[in-house]
């Protein structure tokens, strides 16, 4: 399929299918927020989706599109840990089975909930081995279906209705900024928003660790970076998404960067005012509108907060 088939109709086919199985999830506001960074904000709370993250979304309706006998068969993917558990759940609903492959140094929490699903893990060396190649071996030798984090239409149609969801509830918004890995949210919001919310900016967001995305916009084709290293495990990604990519490519308006610092500082901000619990993936966007990294700052801003996924002695550490 080409990029052109992921419109704004498939996100409303997307979210007709996941209705009843995926959470809507709350859209949260804070005065405090608002006066802190001089606009108003409206945070839509993916920490609250079931398996803690967006990835939900776009995993169950890949899945639920399989064809029975593939389904009969089994799923794979290839995760760092959250697009893992929402695979792992979305089999167990649809009567599948699941076979992970993630990194050794996945955070315990992660791979502890995707084994509670009911997936196998396989493990490999993040830092060494090629996770897409080895997926797909992995898939090939089980007779498997693998559903790719990121880089398949179904996928990032399903990731799509949060933003479809965000713009339901608040109207038209000047900007979104949203948390850029692999790109299959932003893509998924971006084809969303700027259909419903025409003139709103999209601007995405990454550790300065990993800049893929914002290299590679700047250089007008995929650009690949070394294994980041990042406490956003989720966006320890070394280049784009073919099919996202020439998505984001035409409608993004800008990626911004924030510190590994200015994200631990949205995280306790989070905790501390909002009381909700994000990781660090999860928080980055938050972190670039604190940070002041948006400029000119909108009027009306919309804000994903991806994801939630963390233990608590790892969020003890990260804090202390």
């Amino acid at each position: 399929m080409s990029e052109a088939t992921v419109t704004l109709d498939d996100v409303r086919d997307a979210a007709a299918r996941i209705k009843g199985v995926v959470h809507r999830t709350p859209v949260l506001r804070s005065r405090t927020l608002d006066a802190l960074v001089g606009a108003e904000v409206h945070l839509k709370c993916e920490n609250f989706q079931r398996v803690g993250a967006f990835k939900f979304r776009g995993a169950y309706h890949a899945v639920s599109r399989l064809a029975p006998e593939r389904l009969a068969r089994g799923v794979a993917a290839f995760s760092s840990g959250n697009h893992a558990q929402a695979v792992a759940l979305a089999a167990r609903e649809l009567g599948s089975s699941a076979v992970i492959l993630m990194p050794e140094d996945s955070p315990r929490s992660k791979r502890d909930a995707t084994e509670g699903y009911g997936a196998e893990i396989v493990t490999y060396d993040r830092y060494t081995g090629d996770r897409a190649a080895l997926g797909a071996r992995l898939a090939a030798e089980r007779g498997l279906t693998l559903i790719p984090p990121y880089d398949h239409p179904h996928v990032i149609a399903g990731q799509g209705t949060a933003a479809l969801e965000l713009i339901e509830a608040t109207g038209p918004l000047d900007a979104l900024l949203t948390p850029v890995g692999g790109g299959g949210l932003m893509a998924g919001s971006a084809v969303a928003a700027t259909a419903l919310s025409p003139g709103i900016r999209m601007i995405g967001v990454e550790p300065e660790a990993g800049d893929d995305h914002r290299r590679s916009l700047a250089a007008g084709e995929r650009v690949r970076v070394p294994v980041p290293r990042t406490i956003a495990d989720g966006q320890a990604v070394t280049e784009p998404g073919e099919l996202t990519f020439a998505i984001n490519r035409r409608l993004l308006d800008s990626v911004v960067l924030v510190s590994d610092d200015e994200i631990r500082a949205a995280m306790r901000l989070a905790f501390e005012r909002l009381k909700i619990v994000t990781e660090p993936s999860g928080a980055s966007a938050l972190a670039a509108l604190l940070a002041g990294a948006v400029d000119p700052l909108p009027r009306r801003v919309g804000v994903v907060i991806s994801g939630g996924n963390i233990g608590l002695d790892r969020f003890l550490e990260l804090m202390a």
